[in-house]
């Protein structure tokens, strides 16, 4: 077999595609091979991509290749797939025959391949996927970005086939795919997944439940829901509490609609809770009760009055707030955003009480430079690495003769701020002296007379 031949082999994972031509380029430093199908009449530099971990192929139909799905590759080839070094392959901008990729997946059990990636590619038709059957493939993760395929409604028996290796399957992402549910018998099949990403789809708040039926996903832990048409927060807490190694849950991108009350218990588990920009305009609605992390920036908030003991990073940002949430709520508060809100004052012995409190970022607000507002905002920049925006985002909004003014260019020195630190004393002592003058008058006066 010719080495060019040989690479194709390779790098299409056992496919003996002679007629496939290319252009192909080496990153060195990254291990990584991009091919391109679309531009050059050999493939010849396949050779340099010898060394790579990641093997990228693009741009290209391969429909005029279905025939080779019923080739056979001999044992000598098979050793080969199983000396290289790739872990992991990208399939991009792709016609892709159904067909053809069931073929290959069952070649990637001869190698070291544990991620698969298909970006902006369409699957053309159905295949049967029985030669999968029992085998369990070394891919723990695989993602989808931008496909077309068919649907996956009576699509079980396929599922069945792969269900071998679909149950050690670790992390699955199919995001910008246009998937409007997930059948409650496939998301029963994925019995170890850790991390699903379905983001920027069309899922809604009914057709979920059929998703996260009863035993679909138990050891999920990583949730990604941010960009679907997602509407009741109160109905993604009833769904999803059946998932109870959920430590990641993120909501964000969707208009949620919050209610004053809720009888749903959020799972223990959930450490982290993402919820910005979804409209939110109140939460009075429970949290999760050992929630760690909560982001409900870019909403519309003017308070959050909730307390949460366990938590260690708040992400307030670009919301209506007026005032520093109280301290008392959030005592193992470590990160706290604040940035672009209507905040007009830092009270500095409130948030200096946050002992484990590393990182604040509180600019873009609407400050008040009075000495005693400014001299408190300079107090806790003067604290070691706390304030990562300042100086640049702290600028004042009143007095009008300091708008505009960089905070910390407000004079705010103890003398200046407090004048009755030096009034009193002055005027103490002119009191003092006028008494000794009098004395001392009214003791010559009685000498003379």
């Amino acid at each position: 077999m010719h080495i060019t031949q040989l690479f194709v082999v390779i790098l299409l994972t056992g496919l003996e595609l002679s007629e496939v031509v290319g252009d192909c380029s080496f990153n060195k430093s990254q291990s990584h091979c991009t091919c391109s199908l679309l531009d050059l009449e050999n493939g010849g530099n396949l050779f340099q991509c010898l060394p790579a971990f990641v093997f990228e192929l693009r741009g290209g139909k391969l429909e005029k290749y279905v025939g080779f799905a019923s080739s056979t590759v001999n044992q000598p080839v098979l050793d080969i797939l199983q000396t290289l070094q790739v872990t992991k392959i990208v399939f991009g901008d792709l016609l892709v025959p159904e067909v053809l990729l069931a073929a290959v997946m069952k070649f990637i059990n001869y190698m070291r391949i544990t991620d698969i990636e298909f970006e902006s590619c369409t699957f053309l038709g159905n295949a049967s996927w029985f030669q999968m059957d029992r085998l369990i493939l070394p891919v723990s993760s695989l993602r989808f970005h931008n496909v077309t395929s068919a649907s996956l409604a009576d699509r079980d028996k396929d599922f069945a086939h792969l269900s071998r290796w679909l149950e050690t399957l670790q992390n699955l992402t199919v995001t910008q795919s246009q998937v409007t549910y997930i059948p409650c018998s496939i998301g029963k099949v994925f019995r170890t997944l850790r991390y699903l990403d379905v983001s920027e789809n069309h899922l809604q708040d009914q057709s979920m439940r059929p998703s996260f039926c009863q035993g679909a996903f138990p050891q999920l832990q990583v949730l990604k829901l941010h960009r679907n048409n997602l509407s009741s927060f109160h109905t993604m807490c009833e769904m999803l509490h059946q998932l109870e190694k959920l430590v990641h849950l993120d909501l964000s991108h969707n208009d949620l609609l919050a209610i004053p009350s809720s009888s749903c218990q959020w799972q223990p588990s959930l450490h982290i809770l993402n919820l910005s920009t979804t409209g939110l305009d109140h939460i009075t609605l429970p949290l999760p009760p050992n929630v760690e992390v909560l982001d409900v920036s870019s909403n519309n908030l003017n308070a959050l009055d909730l307390a949460l003991p366990f938590l260690k990073k708040l992400h307030l940002s670009n919301n209506r707030l007026h005032a520093v949430p109280s301290a008392k709520n959030y005592p193992a508060l470590e990160v706290l955003g604040l940035d672009g809100n209507l905040i007009s004052h830092l009270p500095r012995d409130e948030l200096q009480s946050l002992r484990h409190l590393q990182s604040l970022r509180a600019g873009r607000n609407l400050y008040n430079c009075s000495c005693v507002g400014a001299s408190e905002i300079q107090a806790l920049a003067s604290m070691e690495s706390l304030m990562p925006d300042w100086p640049q985002d702290y600028t004042c909004e009143s007095p009008s003769h300091y708008q505009g003014t960089l905070v910390k260019n407000v004079p705010a020195s103890v003398l200046q701020c407090n004048k009755a630190v030096v009034i009193i004393p002055v005027t103490v002592l002119l009191v003092l002296s006028c008494l000794a003058g009098i004395i001392c008058f009214a003791r010559r006066k009685a000498q003379s007379g």
